[in-house]
């Protein structure tokens, strides 16, 4: 019988589905962030459903020597090394398309958040301040014609686009290659080719992109040195598209307004200076939770490994990343 590590809980009807093509092994919260965990453990299973957390390096996989497939808990893959499972002959596989509206729903409500100051008003109440209405109490900015700059225009930076202009805001995007001119017209959204053009001409900037050499702390001293001070940023894509340090001295010198981060670049740790930085909302990672996307999650990575498993060929399962 197969065995399969899923190295962290998850949704029961996952496991239930896994089941059917072999004995399932869950991990304990947190255990194998580890990658030498994963070298001491990998040789003794057949398939693996790991979460971005889980480092599986080519040592781990050089590890495994029994594995068929990694499927990772995530629409990204940046934890896993692709290409060294390939070589190897393990296939990989994601999760597209089942975050889009979770996701697309959470950066409106961290723009929302941010733009109407609701941490720092928030933590004024709960500290006893608040003694009435107060005209000048809490300012934030309107969203109406302001302009939302989205850096990676996918399936989630799309389905913020829609979101965004639900409430009368103007769209412009930079991307690794442009819309069709059908896309555009829909989303009303102008392309920018340069990442730098669309930081000077928005309010907002949202980072929607995967982490690649070339998104690594895209958004740097100098990018950031081109916004305006009243500009709010959000990043639900990964942690390292920012230097958090850059960012965190850009927050309290007043260079730019505000900052929503789900994503960090060391997680689970946070850059110390950004604990203190005002109006900058810290999350633990929550893009995707709520109970229908985590279940699909799941189960697209689920069926992927059932699939490969049963020996069905690489075009009957659609989620494979392929080389």
């Amino acid at each position: 019988m197969a065995k399969i590590l899923v190295t962290e809980p998850i949704p029961e009807i996952v496991i239930e589905c896994l089941s059917k093509a072999g004995e399932v092994v869950v991990g304990e919260k947190g255990f194998y962030q580890s990658p030498e965990n994963l070298i001491n453990n990998i040789g003794e299973f057949d398939a693996l459903l790991c979460m971005l957390s889980n480092p599986v390096n080519e040592s781990v996989l050089k590890a495994a020597h029994d594995l068929k497939i990694v499927a990772n808990f995530a629409v990204g893959y940046n934890n896993i090394n692709v290409k060294a499972a390939h070589k190897l002959g393990i296939k990989v596989a994601n999760t597209p398309d089942v975050l889009t509206e979770a996701c697309g729903d959470f950066a409106m409500g961290l723009l929302l958040a941010l733009s109407r100051r609701f941490i720092d008003a928030e933590a004024y109440l709960r500290a006893g301040k608040f003694k009435g209405w107060e005209p000048l109490g809490f300012l934030g900015m309107e969203l109406r014609n302001k302009t939302l700059g989205i850096i990676g225009m996918g399936r989630i930076g799309q389905a913020f686009a829609q979101r965004a202009r639900a409430f009368g805001m103007k769209i412009a995007y930079h991307n690794r290659s442009r819309l069709s001119n059908q896309l555009e017209n829909e989303l009303q959204a102008t392309y920018y080719a340069d990442h730098l053009e669309l930081g000077e001409a928005c309010d907002v900037i949202s980072l929607n992109c995967p982490l690649t050499e070339e998104t690594h702390h895209l958004v740097d001293q100098n990018f950031l040195g081109k916004l305006r001070p009243h500009v709010l940023l959000i990043n639900i894509s990964r942690g390292a598209v920012i230097d958090e340090e850059a960012l965190a001295q850009s927050l309290h010198n007043k260079k730019i307004a505000g900052a929503a981060l789900d994503v960090f670049e060391h997680e689970p740790e946070i850059h110390p200076t950004l604990l203190t930085a005002p109006n900058t909302l810290l999350l633990p990672h929550i893009a995707s939770a709520t109970f229908e996307t985590r279940e699909a999650i799941g189960m697209l990575a689920a069926e992927a490994i059932v699939a490969v498993l049963e020996g069905k060929a690489d075009k009957e399962i659609p989620n494979l990343i392929h080389p």
